[in-house]
């Protein structure tokens, strides 16, 4: 009878987990995304580097980070989702505003626009 139960529960879970297949995603923002600022005073030598990078996953997951001159500062989780070529960003921290962005394919390197049409980030 042992034998039996084993036996069917094997056949279970090789039938479940083949009938479950996780849908290929080749959304064209796949990728890492980044904005840098350089800012620096002019009565100093010195200069500040600020870095923002986006990594977008196939499963509309990423992770936000924020660099200071090379150093990690911030970082969060963020869900993302499509809807006619708006993207939007809906961040895990409430320190950082959700954001919706479009992307410009035309352009070398390509870039994701805000709704006013600055540039957001450029593909790395």
């Amino acid at each position: 009878m042992k034998k039996l139960f084993s036996l069917l529960s094997i056949i279970a879970i090789l039938a479940v987990s083949n009938c479950s297949e996780i849908p290929e995603n080749n959304d064209p923002i796949l990728g890492i995304w980044a904005k840098t600022e350089i800012s620096s005073e002019t009565d100093k030598v010195s200069s500040n580097t600020t870095r923002e990078e986006w990594i977008f996953n196939d499963v509309y997951l990423g992770r936000y980070q924020s660099y200071s001159d090379s150093k990690l500062v911030f970082y969060t989780d963020f869900k993302w989702s499509v809807d006619n070529g708006i993207y939007t960003i809906i961040y895990g921290d409430p320190q950082v505003q959700d954001i919706t962005v479009s992307m410009q394919k035309a352009k070398q390197p390509e870039i994701l626009t805000l709704e006013n049409g600055s540039v957001f980030a450029t593909r790395e």
